[in-house]
């Protein structure tokens, strides 16, 4: 984890707390860009969902990476698992208090996020699996005009 000063001094809270984002927030549990944008990902399609089950998720992650980020979720407290549905807990350790600030703020804040253009540099999307081709790279064969 990546915790970093803000999150135990009370005056850096009080401005970031002026332009909130989830990447912030994934920022803190992962240094990689691309597991904070899958993180961010998850944590804002149960924001915009207000509960969320795995079958509900969008077909641009495979299943196991919502499941895994989730999850994770899940261990650091953010999220809970009841009953097949990933919501919001209201429970936080207390040594991240500021944090927890933080996390309340923006799911309480009503404002449209492009994880696109806060990621600019993570992979975003599935990756190929090994042996499989893409539509550029397969070769059609054609007829031999010789036979």
């Amino acid at each position: 984890m990546a915790i970093r000063y803000w999150e135990f001094e009370d005056a850096p809270l009080k401005e970031k707390l002026k332009e909130i984002s989830v990447r912030e927030i994934a920022k803190v549990y992962f240094e990689n860009e691309t597991k904070a944008y899958r993180f961010a990902k998850a944590l804002y399609e149960v924001k915009k969902r207000k509960a969320l089950r795995l079958k509900e998720c969008s077909e641009e992650l495979p299943i196991a990476t919502w499941k895994r980020y989730l999850d994770f979720g899940v261990n650091v407290g953010i999220l809970k698992h009841e009953n097949s549905v990933y919501s919001f807990t209201d429970r936080y350790s207390r040594p991240l208090k500021n944090i927890a600030t933080y996390i309340t703020t923006w799911i309480e804040t009503e404002k449209d996020e492009d994880l696109q253009l806060q990621f600019a540099t993570a992979k975003t999307g599935r990756r190929k699996k090994a042996g499989e081709e893409t539509a550029a790279s397969r070769v059609e064969p054609t007829a031999d005009p010789q036979q």
